[in-house]
């Protein structure tokens, strides 16, 4: 039997996974980005550069109001917040294809690291600065026709696989689709 909304308990748990937003301008890849967040406990979203931000109708409509619940920043100098992430302690994540660029799979990431996972616009992709700076550069093994994804169903999958890494067990919780 289907479960009701109402039966749903969130989950108290914050993982140390952050969003690096640059450049993203399409209010639902933006309000998507909230809603991936809050499923999945990550603890902050970073926009920059010309990435839309809060408050915005169309972003809270697809979020689901949960861009009122994940904190979030923005800065116009992605590189800047980057910088500041890795002074922390955060492993630089760039989610793109490059010629370098490993299967997401194998993201040399472990147990208790801190990441930033880094996105780019789905036009140009994430900028050469912050692909020099990253710790690693991670692809999506497409299968298809297209060598791509839209930006939200990748930081899903990514999201997924990387705190299937650094968390010792996630949490069981059911899920519902909407």
């Amino acid at each position: 039997m289907q479960k009701e909304h109402s039966d749903h308990t969130p989950g108290k748990h914050k993982f140390p996974l952050c969003y690096l937003a640059t450049d993203i301008r399409t209010p639902s890849n933006v309000g998507g980005l909230f809603r991936i967040a809050d499923a999945l406990g990550v603890e902050r979203i970073y926009l920059a550069g010309e990435s839309l931000v809060p408050p915005n109708s169309k972003i809270r409509k697809v979020s689901r109001s949960t861009e009122q619940l994940i904190p979030y920043q923005y800065e116009c100098d992605a590189l800047k917040i980057a910088q500041r992430l890795k002074a922390e302690g955060y492993r630089i994540i760039c989610l793109e294809i490059t010629s370098s660029s490993v299967e997401l799979s194998q993201t040399p990431v472990e147990e208790g690291d801190k990441v930033c996972l880094v996105l780019g616009s789905e036009k140009a992709g994430v900028t050469e600065e912050l692909l020099e700076i990253a710790d690693a550069t991670v692809h999506i093994p497409m299968q298809g026709v297209n060598s791509s994804m839209n930006v939200t169903s990748a930081c899903a999958i990514a999201s997924y696989e990387l705190l299937r890494k650094i968390t010792p067990k996630l949490p069981t919780k059911s899920s519902r689709v909407q």
